[in-house]
């Protein structure tokens, strides 16, 4: 069923809602976090440096940014994304996804020193906002079917940060603990892993893996929308407003 008029504006104002949930989070755990490194006398300028460097809150601030734009998108006239922003939707629906699953899989069961995390803020950044961007693939208007070969482009950034923080880790000194290393996520971590950069290859393969299955199956849903809106839109009722390509 297409969504117009009064329901492509809700699904504006969601996204809009959204957005600024998860903008509130990031600034939430932001300030306590410079707050702890203020009180301690620890940089300050690495604490933001750091902070920018998690993958969860590079993802949730990409996507907060293509939320508030996806939203006023949909108020302007038109029946489909545009290739860009289409790739571009679908590369950080992608990102949020393994977000949500890396952590809830791999990280929500560490301890982390105690006032350290903004707990609501947590929630948003790792599970209500990874749930939304499901139900924007599933239910969003305007979603653009595209190629499969998007899946080279969602890649690009994952790898990026991955590079990145291979490269910067060694070189960081964690000024939380005295080690001269500093990295995320313990998984990127050689120092803690049994295998040392064994491991870390694993991990990396593990999740390079996954992200390339999320990104098929985003693309493959919205191919599969296209596809019915196509047959609805051919059998004289209005289709969800996808071009298949």
């Amino acid at each position: 069923m297409r969504v117009t008029g009064a329901g492509t504006i809700i699904w504006s104002i969601l996204r809009l809602g959204v957005a600024v949930a998860i903008a509130a989070a990031i600034v939430g755990q932001l300030v306590r976090s410079i707050g702890i490194s203020a009180e301690r006398g620890w940089p300050i300028a690495q604490t933001v440096v750091d902070f920018f460097s998690f993958f969860t809150i590079l993802s949730n601030a990409t996507s907060m940014v293509v939320l508030v734009v996806g939203a006023v998108l949909l108020l302007r006239p038109g029946t489909v994304d545009s290739r860009v922003f289409a790739t571009v939707l679908v590369s950080v629906t992608t990102y949020m996804l393994i977000t949500g699953i890396v952590y809830n899989l791999l990280l929500r069961g560490i301890p982390l020193p105690q006032g350290s995390t903004v707990p609501w803020s947590n929630e948003i950044l790792h599970v209500w906002a990874p749930l939304f961007f499901v139900l924007d693939l599933l239910l969003a208007p305007r979603r653009r079917a595209l190629p499969w070969t998007t899946i080279g482009t969602i890649a690009a950034f994952p790898i990026a940060w991955l590079v990145y923080t291979l490269v910067r880790g060694p070189f960081t000194l964690d000024f939380r603990t005295g080690n001269a290393w500093w990295y995320p996520y313990p998984f990127l971590n050689p120092h803690v892993q049994p295998w040392g950069y064994g491991g870390v290859a694993l991990y990396s393969i593990g999740i390079a893996v996954a992200i390339l299955g999320l990104g098929a199956i985003a693309i493959g849903v919205g191919r599969l929308r296209a596809r019915r809106g196509a047959v609805a839109g051919g059998s004289g009722v209005s289709g969800a407003g996808i071009r298949p390509e």
